[in-house]
């Protein structure tokens, strides 16, 4: 079984895990958790009603209580956790992958993401013990569809000249489809907004950029002011400006201190190791903010967003963790906080492009991936390579590495999800990112 990561279990059904493995996942996870309710969601995946019904089988042969959401975004299942007391959750969802994908995200007391650092690792030697699991008596399974709360929620947060935006919106044919037209009306413009698991439009992964083509085009044809897209499981959200231009994730962590330093002058915000130095710059002219940077993903920046309680933060992959959401992502509050923020300026005649032109300052690689084998060798190359050739500002070895100098920076770092080794560069002027990028491409790839 190939399904266990860093941050969740995921892989290929009926390759990476099977059935049988989702059985032997629920028989242990109320031990491991320590309880006896789990609640249970999943997504619209062809393979995710033989998966419940294999996990709940097994969750309640091992003597819990199930209570089951049914559909649901994987944020609502992170919000229901913690509003409602439970010590362990389960999303069934392979989130952003295609529809041969599936999985487990599991969270723990409070929305805490259960990494494989955490409980997934000793979960893994658990399922792999030779002994039969002793069963006592068996658990029930309760009906817990609280869609209306969820909603009532996240209507909090609507801005309140939400009708002066037009706005287009793709949900990929996954679980934002659940909740969009009921949060904000039917009034703008949807592209595959009915949850379909084999997502016949294009893949639910808003990083990779043919997957924005329908979103660019429709922006354009409807004169929108913005363009919104999310992944499957809706715990993502992306944006295109007015021009049908993608924003780069991590410069809206930046957009977003115009809505929480207004409350908050004095705020700890999370980014990850990728994220360009524009966004602390810019915040830090907005109110008095500490930046922390930290690890990718949500088992690392969830705990981090907590430890320091921290207000707000996010991902260059557009995750975005609110203190006010149990320090957890949601894509759906994200764009709501983003919309609260444009329809503002668009009432003072600023477009999003022109508010973006003001948060990005430099030349960016975006994030490149490689498939090599020997993935740390290449990152302690190029390391070594630029000690030995450049004064190094600061060095960051949490996440792969993140070198910076003068006038640039580069983070280097395997994936943990996929098997790639990402590169990303920054730097002043595209001269000087033309010429860094060549020259580390040339290590990685000799």
């Amino acid at each position: 079984m190939g399904a266990f990561h860093a941050y969740d279990i995921r892989g290929i059904y009926n390759k990476d895990f099977t059935k049988d493995d989702v059985h032997r996942i629920g028989c242990f996870l109320p031990r491991l958790l320590k309880t006896d309710k789990v609640l249970v969601g999943r997504d619209v995946r062809v393979s995710s009603p033989e998966i419940y019904e294999y996990l709940v089988r097994a969750i309640t042969n091992a003597g819990a209580d199930v209570y089951d959401v049914g559909l649901s975004t994987t944020p609502m299942i992170y919000w229901l956790t913690a509003k409602f007391g439970f010590k362990a959750s389960v999303m069934i969802t392979a989130s952003h992958n295609g529809p041969e994908y599936n999985g487990l995200k599991i969270s723990g007391e409070n929305a805490i993401p259960i990494g494989y650092e955490d409980g997934l690792g000793e979960l893994e030697k658990m399922i792999k013990t030779p002994s039969a699991f002793k069963t006592g008596p068996k658990g029930t399974v309760h009906q817990f569809d609280k869609k209306a709360e969820y909603l009532d929620f996240l209507k909090t947060y609507l801005p309140p000249n939400l009708q002066s935006l037009n706005l287009t919106i793709d949900c990929s044919n996954g679980m934002a489809g659940l909740l969009i037209q009921d949060l904000i009306g039917s009034n703008h413009h949807f592209l595959f907004e009915q949850p379909d698991g084999r997502f016949p439009n294009h893949q639910p992964n808003p990083l990779i950029m043919e997957n924005v083509a329908d979103l660019k085009k429709a922006v354009l044809n409807n004169h929108s002011d913005l363009g919104i897209i999310f992944d499957g499981d809706a715990d993502r959200v992306m944006f295109v400006d007015e021009n049908g231009a993608f924003i780069s994730p991590d410069l809206m962590i930046a957009l977003m201190g115009h809505y929480f330093l207004k409350k908050y002058p004095k705020a700890k915000v999370i980014q990850d190791i990728r994220t360009s130095m524009a966004v602390g710059e810019y915040l830090k002219e907005l109110g008095d903010v500490e930046m922390i940077t930290w690890r990718v993903g949500r088992a690392y920046a969830a705990k981090r967003l907590r430890q320091e309680d921290g207000l707000f933060g996010g991902e260059l992959a557009g995750h975005y963790y609110f203190k006010e959401f149990y320090y957890s992502d949601s894509g759906m509050l994200a764009m709501l906080i983003i919309l609260n923020v444009i329809s503002d300026f668009k009432q003072q005649g600023i477009n999003v492009s022109q508010i973006i032109s003001k948060i990005r300052k430099y030349a960016n690689s975006g994030e490149i991936n490689f498939t090599i084998d020997d993935k740390k060798g290449s990152m302690d190359r190029i390391k070594d390579h630029f000690e030995k050739r450049e004064k190094i500002n600061r060095i960051m070895d949490f996440d792969g590495y993140r070198l910076e100098f003068a006038d640039w920076w580069f983070n280097i770092r395997p994936s943990n999800t996929e098997p790639y080794l990402r590169l990303i560069v920054e730097a002043k002027d595209e001269k000087i990112l033309s010429e860094k990028l060549e020259e580390i491409q040339k290590i990685i790839l000799r």
